[in-house]
């Protein structure tokens, strides 16, 4: 049998958005996450964080500084009971500094190569998994990889031609949507 997913976009939806946010310092949650993840898990979903971090090429951070990050985030995760199955993140940027990293991927969102490469890791049906995102380039990978639903958490790049299924305020609005799925 296959697994199904929640796949959740890390920064503007997870956690406060301070353009490139790569220190431990500068994590802080958003209203609503742990209560929203928790309905999510109980709903026997797999949660996946799928994450642009063009910090990376652009020579702001290190790969290394990400995984830190990463580290304290999911730890924040697991002392409330909350088991993120994985992350996947992106590390390239077109117009990046660093040249190894500096290209046009498959990965970076609205392509949808993590979710690709998470569906093969976790067998996957993405025709019964969702996306939750603040950017429409979230909503568009969410897309590209036929996703059963997108919802789009409100943000200033809201705006009437979100391709988003609904718009929601925060993760508990969006675990409520979730929930009435019945998938």
């Amino acid at each position: 049998m296959k697994n199904k997913a929640v796949f959740v976009d890390r920064d503007g939806v997870l956690n406060e958005d301070s353009g490139y946010t790569y220190r431990l310092s500068d994590l802080r949650l958003l209203d609503g996450v742990i209560e929203g993840l928790q309905s999510i898990l109980a709903l026997d979903f797999k949660v996946i964080i799928i994450t642009n971090q063009s910090g990376i090429a652009r020579g702001i951070f290190s790969t290394e500084e990400l995984q830190t990050f990463m580290k304290g985030l999911m730890n924040v995760f697991f002392e409330n009971q909350i088991n993120v199955t994985d992350y996947f993140y992106c590390p390239h940027h077109p117009q990046g500094r660093l040249l190894e990293y500096s290209i046009k991927c498959s990965c970076r969102k609205p392509e949808a190569g993590m979710l690709f490469d998470a569906k093969k890791k976790y067998n996957l049906d993405l025709s019964k998994s969702i996306l939750i995102g603040d950017k429409e380039t979230d909503i568009l990978a969410g897309e590209n990889a036929n996703l059963f639903s997108n919802i789009l958490i409100d943000s200033e790049e809201r705006n009437n031609q979100s391709k988003a299924s609904h718009v929601v305020q925060n993760l508990i609005d969006a675990a409520e949507i979730i929930k009435a799925y019945n998938l």
